[in-house]
């Protein structure tokens, strides 16, 4: 049967019915809200999408007006922009924290069809953009969001009537303008493109529910029990998973995903520690390769692309002091470094990529992150903070946000300074017997160093499952900084000049 079939037979409710129904669901809307509010342990986020004419818009007035609004975020998206972020930027900057709900009226969805419908995509491109959308929604719903996806349907008749009632009244006339006859036209095209796009994209965790628009009454009563099934749903799955998980997982050892190498040498054990560089040769080349990447740094918005730098390594690797010869190099109103820290409560609501996603440059400027979205497969995954399941899928949702960053033009690199037990340890010294440096050094330090082997091998695991062809690992031996930092600066350089010639 085609999607839309059952969506045209013609559905009524009377009056008297929907008198009756309305007051009984507003009232189970609002203490279902109250009641996800009050766990605040998850979100829901309704996308709305179908014809015009169909009633999105009452639908979407309906919600606000039968719930409490100042809990609901409603936005409404029109054609994508071109600041050189990818398209799923702006999607990520308006999700609802856990409790809250959130109403996009014109999703992700809608792009893609436009795209292809007008012939600007091909069905190939189109159908990338419909896998990389289900990715998504399964990582959404991974993370505990629940996601209603409502497809309002009319048939190109009932559209057709349905414009010509609205202009037949002065209070209505502005509602059906140049743009829904013209997609009136296309209408066919539309359904076709439509039925592959839901079949694409309705999975068991984010199924499709499509409703007929031509009656008012069915509509906003389907609407409203879907929505409140919605909430009810999520409601007792959080109360299933706050019996079931603890707050923090208590696993042994984590399996290593790679096998060990018959030799016993690891990535990082393979690493040349010794190579070092004088004091005079080291500023002789810092100078040189500074004004070398400040006037990299120049080209970036002339030719509409950004630069995304990750630094990651061990405590005491030296990330912060070849970051800031790095930012030596830099217009301070181009570039903004993101220092990162364990989640706070804002953000531990949010789907975990969220927080890294607010600060995607548009191009022509840089982010520089200190330490990065690998903490998941990190720190979270050696001492326990998230579930096998989530650091092990995150490889996968990391790949797929570097991706989206490549295609929109983001240059992104990702250092990892790799040092040795030994070297850590002097560091480790040096700050704890210097004044103006023990600010440096933590208990968590010295607790995270005993834990060194699962580290070592999280950090081997996590270059073999994400060191793409777009976003490549340069692992940087470091324990000599002046060495590293110079090999840190000319890595940049080369892989700018590469992007950008």
């Amino acid at each position: 049967m085609p999607v839309f079939e059952s969506a045209e037979i013609g559905h009524q409710i009377d009056k008297a019915s929907y008198k009756r129904e309305e007051p009984q669901l507003r009232e189970a809307l609002l203490g279902a809200q109250y009641e996800l509010l009050r766990q605040a342990r998850a979100a829901v986020v309704v996308l709305v999408n179908g014809v015009p004419g169909a009633g999105k818009g009452e639908t979407v007035n309906l919600f606000n007006e039968w719930m409490d609004p100042r809990h609901i975020r409603t936005e409404a998206f029109g054609p994508a922009g071109s600041d050189g972020r990818p398209d799923m930027w702006r999607f990520w900057q308006v999700l609802p924290p856990k409790g809250h709900i959130g109403i996009l009226f014109g999703s992700w969805y809608t792009d893609p069809l436009t795209d292809h419908v007008v012939g600007h995509d091909k069905h190939d491109r189109f159908l990338h953009r419909l896998e990389r959308i289900r990715q998504f929604e399964q990582m959404l719903v991974s993370e505990g969001v629940v996601l209603l996806k409502l497809w309002f349907h009319l048939s190109k008749k009932a559209a057709k009537a349905r414009f010509k009632l609205l202009e037949s009244d002065p209070k209505t006339a502005w509602r059906v303008t140049t743009q829904e006859w013209n997609h009136l036209k296309q209408h066919d095209q539309w359904v076709v493109a439509s039925e592959e796009a839901l079949r694409k994209t309705s999975t068991g965790d984010a199924p499709w529910r499509v409703i007929e628009g031509a009656d008012p009454a069915y509509r906003s009563l389907t609407a409203g029990r879907l929505l409140l099934d919605a909430l009810n749903a999520s409601i007792k799955a959080s109360l299933k998973a706050k019996s079931a998980v603890p707050e923090r997982v208590t696993t042994a050892t984590p399996a290593a995903l790679s096998a060990p190498a018959l030799d016993g040498l690891s990535l990082l054990a393979a690493q040349v520690y010794g190579r070092h560089l004088s004091r005079k040769r080291y500023e002789d080349q810092l100078e040189l390769l500074q004004g070398r990447l400040n006037g990299l740094s120049r080209r970036l918005e002339t030719q509409q692309r950004s630069l995304v730098l990750v630094f990651e390594g061990m405590d005491a690797a030296g990330k912060g002091s070849t970051l800031r010869r790095v930012t030596q190099s830099l217009d301070a109103r181009h570039y903004r470094v993101v220092p990162v820290a364990a989640p706070n409560e804002n953000e531990r609501a949010q789907p975990y990529l969220w927080r890294f996603w607010r600060y995607i440059p548009h191009q022509g400027h840089m982010t520089l992150f200190d330490r990065s979205w690998y903490g998941r497969v990190l720190v979270e995954r050696v001492e326990g903070f998230c579930t096998e399941a989530a650091w092990m899928r995150a490889y996968g949702e990391i790949n797929e946000f570097e991706e989206q960053l490549s295609e929109a033009g983001a240059v992104v690199v990702k250092f990892w300074l790799a040092i040795t037990p030994e070297e850590q340890l002097r560091r480790f010294e040096e700050r704890k017997n210097t004044a103006h440096k023990q600010y440096k050094i933590t208990e968590d330090d010295w607790r995270n160093r005993a834990k060194w082997p699962l580290y070592a091998q999280a950090v081997g695991d996590m270059i073999d499952r994400t060191s793409t062809r777009t976003a490549p690992w340069h692992v940087i031996a470091s324990d000599d900084k002046l060495w590293s930092r110079i090999e840190v600066l000319r890595t940049l350089c080369e892989r700018l000049e590469a992007a950008l010639n």
